[in-house]
């Protein structure tokens, strides 16, 4: 492959080429706040341009890293570094970052435009360029008609772009959102993430985004780091990070998910076979874990990869397991099914409704037994 090639194969994932320097290095950080460690031996690159979420619990660490990142916490251990310059222990003032707090923070007596160009004012920039800077940002985030208004006159997204507004007019190299989206409702929530996304595409500037809502997380992100009492526990694209977790914590984390121990009795490369006596049945996966046999492991389905009828199928050597259907919740566009396997054990079931049901149309209902199945590929073997 010739060098054009390959700088075109590596154009939206730069994470994957060797050769590629991050534009934002964490190394080896930890901060303690007296005997309490929030943040544990991180080490992390993100790329020019990126949209990286740090998705965790309450706790976890996320926030502090995105503070040491703009210079409010200082890291007891380690190194932060941002466009090949050391910020470790440069004040806040002097990064080239911005950040964006979940509150907004706006001020309630200035209107949209007076509120963006705070911070440009004040740093002495003169008349013409503020104007130039903060009309060029109100129509990035669509607001020229609400320029005049007051932040009390503005609904929750519309406070929101002013907030970003207000973030990008400065021009940093690197934008810190604190739970951006938290403000809003589900609704409104859906719709501003997919505009926050253009908004990073066009003015190209990378994103470090703190989140506790996987969704939020899965669908703003190029890649996600999951993190677990300070430490990061799984770094991938969001792809990577649901169909592929590498911990019971990540997968469970992370959706939905069905999860039974078992025991190895067949690893070979191209397979292993686990049988799970909580889940009554032996489960095969196309691959092998390269693990001693008899070792204990815990295999993951997902809901929507499980298959459910009436009737059992016709090779039901694996993957095959019979249950009681116990609740049967319906969201439109999907259905959910709580089945009681013979030995207690309940599992989710996500079914979609493809097509338009009729009303005399009898499908899987409460009390009914049934058969689940999945196929080889769909599940997954866990270690720890």
């Amino acid at each position: 492959m010739n060098d054009q090639a390959q700088s075109t194969q590596y154009e939206d994932r730069p994470w994957l080429d060797p050769k590629a320097e991050p534009f934002i290095e964490i190394k080896g950080v930890t901060k303690q706040f007296g005997s309490f460690t929030a943040v544990k031996d991180v080490d992390l690159k993100i790329f020019k341009g990126e949209l990286f979420a740090l998705l965790g619990g309450s706790g976890c660490g996320k926030t502090t890293l995105l503070r040491m990142l703009a210079g409010f916490e200082v890291p007891t251990f380690g190194r932060l570094i941002i466009d090949g310059v050391d910020m470790t222990e440069v004040p806040p003032y002097e990064r080239p970052v911005n950040m964006m707090f979940q509150s907004y923070a706006l001020f309630p007596h200035m209107s949209v435009e007076k509120n963006i160009a705070y911070g440009l004012k004040h740093e002495g920039i003169n008349k013409q360029e503020v104007g130039d800077r903060v009309a060029e940002v109100i129509d990035l985030v669509q607001l020229g008609q609400f320029a005049k208004r007051k932040p009390h006159q503005l609904s929750g997204g519309q406070r929101q772009r002013v907030a970003l507004a207000r973030a990008l007019v400065k021009r940093p190299k690197v934008l810190l959102l604190d739970e951006p989206l938290g403000a809003l409702d589900k609704k409104l929530r859906e719709q501003t993430q997919f505009e926050l996304m253009n908004i990073q595409d066009q003015v190209g500037i990378t994103f470090v985004v703190v989140t506790h809502d996987q969704e939020e997380a899965m669908t703003l992100s190029t890649r996600i780091a999951v993190m677990n009492r300070g430490e990061i526990v799984q770094i991938g694209t969001p792809t990577d990070i649901y169909e592929y977790p590498e911990t019971r914590f990540t997968a469970d984390f992370i959706g939905s998910i069905n999860m039974f121990e078992g025991r190895v009795v067949e690893d070979k490369a191209d397979h292993v076979i686990v049988k799970s006596e909580e889940a009554g049945c032996s489960f095969y996966i196309d691959h092998g874990v390269s693990i001693r046999e008899d070792s204990t492991v815990w295999v993951a389905v997902r809901p929507e990869k499980i298959m459910v009828d009436k009737q059992a199928p016709a090779d039901g050597s694996h993957n095959v397991v019979s249950g009681v259907v116990q609740d049967v919740g319906y969201f439109g566009n999907h259905s959910l099914y709580r089945i009681e396997l013979k030995s207690g054990r309940i599992v989710h079931v996500s079914k979609p409704n493809e097509r338009r049901s009729s009303r005399r149309e009898r499908g899987v209902e409460w009390d009914d037994e049934v058969f689940l199945s999945w196929e080889a590929s769909s599940a997954v073997v866990l270690t720890e």
